[in-house]
Order: C-alpha cells, then structure tokens, then sequence
C-alpha cells in the first residue's frame, strides 16, 4: 500500500528520470546554476613605476606639465613635459632638475649626488 501512495504523489517525468537513474551506477543530477555571468568588464589601474608622482620642486604631477612648460602647451601641442628618473628612483620634470642641478648637484629628495638614470614619458 505504501508503495502506491508513493507512486501516487510521483510526477510521471520523475518517475522516468528515477527509472533511468536506476539503471545506471551513479544517479544523474540536474542542478540549475545559482546565477550565470552575462558580461564581465575588467579594469586594470597602472602607474610609473617611481617612489614619489609629484615634481618635489615645481610639485605638479609628474605627468601634468611643469610650471615652464605650462603656458606653452595651452599654445603649442607638440611640446611635451619630459620626466627624468634618478638612479635613486626619485622623479622630476627634465626642466626643473635642471634648472636644481645648476645651483646644487645632489637629489632635491635624499641629497644623494644627482645621476640621472633615464629620461622620457
């Protein structure tokens, strides 16, 4: 009797899938996903690679013009504000290292004797 209130209370595509699973060594399992990724938008921040972004002497960013270029790139676009790594990994606009090293040899950061290490964008 037991057996046919359970059969009862059985969907018919229930009882096809228990009749199936029945057959087989492992039952079959259908889990619905909890939720399915439409689209995915990576975003990625990079930066220089320098111990300070900030020119210590103009103190505009190092990527922004300097103050002697300022006024040239509101007219002139081809003119870029140069950046120039030291040795000791300190950054500065080319113009206002060089206008430092002309009064005084040495890194405005660490007074390390100034050795310029490269220079560009």
């Amino acid at each position: 009797m037991s057996n046919e209130v359970d059969r009862m209370d059985v969907d018919e595509d229930e009882s096809q899938n228990i009749a199936q699973s029945s057959n087989q060594s492992a039952p079959v399992e259908t889990k619905k996903k909890r939720f399915e990724i439409k689209k995915w938008t990576a975003v990625a921040f990079w930066s220089w690679d320098i111990a300070v972004d900030n020119c210590a002497i103009c103190r505009n960013h190092i990527m922004e013009p300097c103050i002697e270029c300022q006024p040239k790139a509101m007219t002139d676009t081809d003119n870029e504000c140069v950046a120039a790594w030291g040795v000791c990994n300190h950054a500065f606009h080319l113009h206002c290292i060089n206008k430092w090293i002309k009064t005084r040899d040495a890194c405005p950061l660490d007074n390390q004797p100034w050795q310029l290490a490269r220079c560009g964008r």
